[in-house]
């Protein structure tokens, strides 16, 4: 089964569904029913933990994930990517909503609605000016250290609930400090059954893999509660969790309030576009077929609007929902719908049972996704590998810990932007040198035996040049070139890695040859792409630096430059290059 877009109209093109349906037989569905079985078991406490973390009531989390389920699996181009709330995004929720709800549940509601369908609208712009690779722009680093900020936050407001004492509300820091102040008040019963719980759902994360572990927990617990009356000995319940369904329609909210929300939106946008994406691009490369992004904005554009209009929250591709999809024996999506039709009559039938679920159970239900949040792994490979990123990783860390959840998205954000900008504004600049016994050259700072041509320089840019990094390749060649004396006699430029070069480039490159005439030294440019051939003699560099054409590579620019003669008028480089300093 394929997992790319259809070949087909435009139709079958908006909707892959349409597609892998006219090819869809009963062994596969065999296939996605076991999976949906066992992604709908897997959903279920995910989804009321979640909605405890955004600070919503139980049948929210549930609404979400049964009306974006609906509508997922209709435009998804990945066969194993499951929609689903999640922790990073249910806790953002809760911790920026609270000052604009004021302490009305309804209100909150609504508010966290609205953000799903202005979420969703967000992905359908993004769709429609096929935006996609947008989501390549947030950096794996960026992300691994908003992860852990996310996983250290999230802690703080569930031990709380795992320990029977009272919840602050606020940023990471509030919330450690009033759960030390307050350990005192911990309620025995309540420390017992959510530490039995949590160690059964550890024990099951490394034993039992990718398997709905928590689905017996959460039966035990609400067993439990009823045996013992946990609820006599302080244990505080779930509550009641209304049974049917809701009345679709957008929430009632004035036009003050969707601007005030907007930025949150925008950040839950960022959030599940790019972890979305991260999650079909794994697939994608383990199962051997082609991945679009723009489809799957599409598809999260749907689900987030179904959800808003049907109570939820904002929802995503969730990366450990969808292993236990992959797992379960998935073969399209039609696994998705199927976990959605469970969740369903859940809903409709059995949502009674949950209002004797025990918080702490739940509390450690949420706190086991801690694990999946914290990548010990790669933090421990950037320590050994890439300090820098390492550095920006914990930058993003404590853009969480220091400014909430909001703002943390928002500086990873401009941290990723910062860090793409900087390095396209300083690209490196190898100097070039034969590799023995051949016509060809290499870096000479990552293969010290290369050999240095006498009275020549090498260089090559790697990367465009354009407008924003032409003065820092200038300096470059020109600091390399005049940091020895005598100065070489010709400078010898390889555009082979500069697949662009704008107006400012080619200025920079006139620079450049009249810096280097005064002191004497001849420049070529050599094994230039046909787009910056062209452009180079639009610019007049034809005229001033020779021949630029296909057929010169850098070997004949070097014998050409050993064999001639010193330019005449050649005057003392220092004297050129002193206005450098």
């Amino acid at each position: 089964m394929s997992e790319s877009r259809c070949n087909g109209p435009s139709v079958g093109r908006l909707c892959p569904a349409l597609g892998w349906l006219r090819r869809y037989s009963g062994r596969l569905f065999r296939a996605d029913a076991l999976a949906g079985l066992t992604l709908a078991a897997y959903l279920l406490p995910a989804a009321i933990g979640d909605a405890s973390l955004a600070r919503l009531p139980a049948q929210a989390g549930l609404y979400a994930c049964l009306f974006s389920g609906l509508v997922f699996w209709l435009f998804c181009g990945s066969r194993h990517t499951a929609v689903t709330v999640t922790s990073a995004i249910s806790l953002l929720l809760g911790t920026s909503l609270g000052e604009l709800a004021n302490g009305d549940t309804t209100r909150f509601g609504a508010l966290a609605a609205c953000t799903a369908i202005l979420s969703g609208l967000l992905c359908l712009v993004a769709w429609l000016v096929r935006a996609g690779a947008l989501s390549s722009f947030i950096s794996e680093t960026v992300l691994i250290g908003f992860k852990s900020g996310v996983a250290l936050t999230l802690a703080s407001t569930q031990l709380p609930k795992l320990l029977g004492t009272s919840s602050a509300h606020g940023g990471f820091w509030e919330c450690a400090r009033h759960l030390f102040d307050h350990l005192h008040e911990a309620n025995t019963a309540s420390m017992l059954i959510g530490a039995a719980a949590l160690a059964v759902l550890l024990a099951g994360k490394f034993l039992l893999k990718n398997k709905p572990v928590a689905l017996p927990v959460v039966v035990g617990g609400i067993v439990l509660s009823a045996l013992l009356g946990l609820e006599g000995r302080g244990v505080h319940m779930l509550g009641e969790v209304p049974q049917g369904l809701p009345v679709p329609g957008v929430p009632p909210l004035a036009a003050s309030d969707i601007n005030q929300i907007l930025p949150l939106a925008m950040a839950c946008f960022l959030l599940m576009s790019v972890e979305t994406a991260a999650i079909g691009r794994v697939f994608a490369a383990r199962h051997g077929s082609r991945f679009d992004a723009n489809q799957e904005l599409l598809a999260l554009a749907g689900a987030n609007l179904a959800a808003g209009l049907g109570q939820g929250l904002p929802v995503s591709g969730g990366m450990s929902q969808s292993l236990v999809n992959e797992n379960g024996g998935a073969r399209t999506p039609l696994s998705g719908l199927i976990a959605s039709l469970l969740i369903l009559v859940v809903v409709l039938f059995f949502s009674d049972l949950l209002r004797t679920l025990p918080q702490p159970v739940l509390a450690a239900v949420v706190l086991t996704a801690v694990l999946g949040l914290v990548d010990v792994a790669a933090l421990r490979h950037l320590w050994k590998t890439d300090r820098q990123e390492l550095v920006i990783a914990a930058a993003a860390l404590g853009g969480v810990l220091a400014s909430g959840l909001l703002r943390g998205v928002l500086i990873g954000a401009l941290i990723s932007l910062g860090l793409l900008i900087h390095r396209a504004a300083h690209p490196h600049v190898a100097v070039l040198g034969r590799i023995p016994g051949t016509r060809r050259f290499s870096d000479l700072q990552r293969h010290p035996d290369n050999e240095a041509i006498e009275g020549v320089k090498i260089f090559r840019p790697e990367g465009a040049l354009v407008y924003f990094n032409a003065d820092h390749v200038l300096n470059t060649v020109l600091d390399q070139v005049f940091a020895v004396q005598p100065a070489p006699r010709s400078v010898v430029i390889d555009l082979s890695g500069s697949p662009r070069v704008d107006l400012a480039g080619a200025e920079m490159l006139k620079a450049l040859h009249h810096r280097l005439a005064a002191a004497g030294v001849s420049l070529h440019l050599v094994e230039a792409r046909s787009s910056v051939r062209d452009k180079l003699r639009l610019e007049g560099l034809h005229e001033l630096t020779g021949s630029i054409n296909r057929f010169t590579d850098i070997a004949d620019a070097v014998n050409t430059s050993r064999n001639s003669q010193p330019p005449l008028g050649r005057t003392n480089s220092r004297a050129a290059s002193g206005d450098l300093a």
